[in-house]
């Protein structure tokens, strides 16, 4: 059974469906416009949903579990579980975002902004699911959304189509997710934050040292406590070979998150593509949760050595594409990530 999702006192749940699951195939994709959001289940149990209620300035994929079940994200502050943290609102799940675009910024919006400084943030807005399929090898899904300025116009429109596998005991999510600019030039100025993020749950975080203070680029501080490190066993390694929190602003092809949840070994990994702009991407991990790519950053990242400050004209597209491993079971060597890679890099999705 899918569980309900709640938020802010509403209660979520996958009824009234847009379409009747099929029990022949392994994959099913169900759409609740009611609920505002898409199902999708592997071998009747659930997979991951994409949603969009009001209380979210984005539409995210929440939560994700391995195939065994277990949650590998966060469920605060949708969903608390004891022990988790309860910082950083603007991260739920997986999402796809920037944190300056035209001077807006997409990343940090949440409801925790006030109406005072709401002028200075973005919004992406779902638009339409514009195909959903579901067989024995996997459930896809394309969808529309549009990014907004404070005004309700448009700056972007974007066109993603998600891919959902799983072989044995490992659960796939690829994306590929194309940016138009529409009426105006648009600008993506390096930033620190972007651009495919994941808010992990607390087992898979490093063991937590020391509290610590996180600034966004609009200035606003965000204290991250010291914790209970029991059962937090995260530990990022990179294609390059580094570890830990050192991964944080390094460029590599792919990062792999270690860890076990309970008793089941897990990795959590994210693939770059060397189609994407600033290949290979920089990485916006952070020890507490946060596990992100950012090739668009690379200012910040790079302490000013690199520039980039990418720029779409009007009426011009970019593509960007990326893949999530979720592993169960054990944890993925360095020549088993390298071999996803070199599957993913030639891919024709």
């Amino acid at each position: 059974m899918i569980k309900p999702l709640i938020f802010g006192g509403l209660i979520l749940f996958n009824s009234c469906s847009a379409q009747t699951p099929n029990d022949a195939t392994r994959f099913n994709i169900v759409e609740n416009q009611a609920d505002k959001r898409v199902d999708i289940t592997v071998d009747g149990e659930p997979f991951t949903s994409y949603i969009y209620p009001d209380e979210l300035m984005k539409p995210v994929l929440y939560p994700l579990r391995t195939s065994k079940g277990t949650l590998v994200t966060r469920g605060w502050p949708m969903d608390p579980r004891p022990g988790e943290r309860v910082d950083h609102p603007h991260h739920v799940g997986m999402w796809f975002n920037y944190g300056d675009v035209n001077g807006l910024d997409f990343w940090n919006n949440s409801t925790a902004i006030p109406a005072e400084k709401k002028d200075g943030f973005g919004t992406i807005k779902h638009v339409s699911v514009n195909n959903m399929t579901a067989d024995n090898n996997k459930a896809e899904l394309e969808v529309t959304m549009d990014w907004q300025k404070p005004d309700g116009t448009s700056l972007l429109k974007e066109e993603t189509k998600y891919i959902f596998t799983q072989e044995g005991d490992e659960r796939a999510i690829e994306l590929v997710t194309k940016l138009t600019a529409l009426d105006e030039d648009v600008s993506f100025m390096d930033n620190k934050e972007g651009l495919l993020g994941i808010r992990v749950a607390r087992e898979l975080e490093h063991p937590s040292d020391k509290p610590e203070k996180f600034t966004d680029a609009n200035g606003i501080a965000t204290d991250v406590a010291q914790m209970n490190n029991e059962g937090v066993t995260g530990l990022y390694r990179s294609s390059e070979g580094i570890e830990g929190d050192s991964v944080w602003a390094t460029r590599g092809k792919w990062v792999n998150l270690n860890g076990k949840i309970g008793e089941e070994p897990v990795s959590l990994v994210i693939l770059d593509n060397p189609e994407n702009v600033g290949y290979p991407t920089y990485w916006h991990a952070r020890g507490y949760g946060l596990f992100a790519a950012n090739p668009l950053g690379q200012k910040e990242f790079s302490k000013g050595k690199e520039v980039l400050d990418y720029k779409l004209k009007a009426g011009e597209s970019v593509v960007f594409k990326y893949k999530v491993l979720i592993n169960s079971g054990s944890n993925l060597s360095d020549d088993q990530v390298n071999a996803a890679f070199d599957t993913f890099a030639t891919s024709n999705n």
